[in-house]
């Protein structure tokens, strides 16, 4: 095991899998010289060429359509948006063809693309670059979403999206970028559509994911205090949701919070609370309750106040505690 940043598993899923298979290539604004963004893909271009690093103009809905076009033919492109907010950009080339391709034709066409883009707050970017934006693409079938919220989670599950014969959009979190954790020195994988216990416990279960996972784990020993057991499961992938886990916790706990960064309303949130109320109802013995952000644009500088934390986790849980 070796300790790297969130960032440089990344990087270091981008150089594996661009090593493993000549047909990967990366696309975006930025992607080369520059080594994107965030520095993911710093030094695969003197590396790999330009001819597998193709940097573009500001186009995000031309980078998405080339790379379904791409795709298509037998190509693996890896997509780098800057900042999950401009997915809107290209909505049409996601939703519309991205997302549909393969159902269309009947499945005469695979498409094995990845898009890969950093959500969330945390730097004070702004309303229009610190929006989590899962939910929306979580409602769309045909694609899959994945939000890793460690070293170890983002180059496995990175890897895994690479080799998927369909679409995957990976979100990333940017305030996550410089986060530590450990990270096989061997090749490994993480299956998409796996939640993981990142805590063991009995008394409450607390479904997270991406930083948030590292809130409900603060919560956990800030509450452990209280001598209450919370369990956290990371999610992993939004979509798709891994149920069994989710449900075979609740069967243990009798009692559920769901926490994410994004706003509270018509969230995943919503999405877990009302499957379980659906089919795991003679469990619960408290209400489901969320934890998420007020219904309003990311303020400036003001994301300390508007970012649920560990203590919005803690009341939660306690409240259904007393319940």
């Amino acid at each position: 095991m070796s300790e790297t940043r969130y960032i440089r598993a990344i990087a270091e899923a981008l150089n594996e899998e661009m090593a493993r298979d000549e047909n990967v290539f990366i696309i975006g604004e930025d992607v080369g010289g520059p080594g994107g963004a965030f520095s993911a893909t710093k030094g695969l271009l003197e590396k790999y060429g330009e001819r597998r690093i193709r940097d573009t103009p500001i186009s995000e809905s031309a980078i998405v359509g080339l790379a379904i076009g791409a795709a298509a033919q037998g190509l693996r492109p890896v997509v780098e948006i800057m900042f999950a907010d401009f997915l809107t950009v290209c909505m049409d080339q996601i939703v519309n063809q991205m997302a549909k391709t393969r159902y269309m034709f009947g499945g005469m066409y695979k498409l094995p693309m990845v898009i890969r883009a950093p959500g969330g707050g945390g730097l004070n970017a702004g309303p229009q670059h610190s929006q989590c934006l899962e939910s929306w693409f979580a409602h769309v079938p045909g694609m899959k979403v994945v939000m890793p919220a460690t070293p170890y989670d983002a180059k496995g599950l990175l890897k895994s999206a690479i080799r998927d014969d369909d679409p995957v959009l990976v979100l990333e979190n940017k305030a996550l970028y410089g986060s530590k954790g450990e990270v096989p020195d061997e090749e490994y994988l993480v299956p998409i559509g796996k939640a993981d216990v990142k805590k063991a416990g009995k008394d409450v279960t607390v479904v997270s994911a991406s930083r948030m996972v590292h809130q409900a784990l603060d919560a956990a020993k800030a509450l452990s205090k209280d001598g209450i057991d919370i369990e956290v499961i990371d999610l992993r992938t939004i979509s798709p949701l891994d149920k069994e886990t989710i449900f075979d916790s609740v069967e243990k706990t009798s009692k559920l919070v769901v926490a994410h960064e994004a706003v509270k309303a018509f969230g995943i949130g919503a999405e877990i609370a009302a499957l379980v109320g659906e089919e795991m109802l003679d469990y619960l013995d408290a209400p489901v309750l969320r934890v998420g952000a007020p219904f309003v644009p990311v303020p400036f500088n003001l994301e300390s106040f508007y970012l649920p934390n560990s203590q919005d986790v803690v009341t939660a849980v306690k409240k259904v505690m007393e319940y």
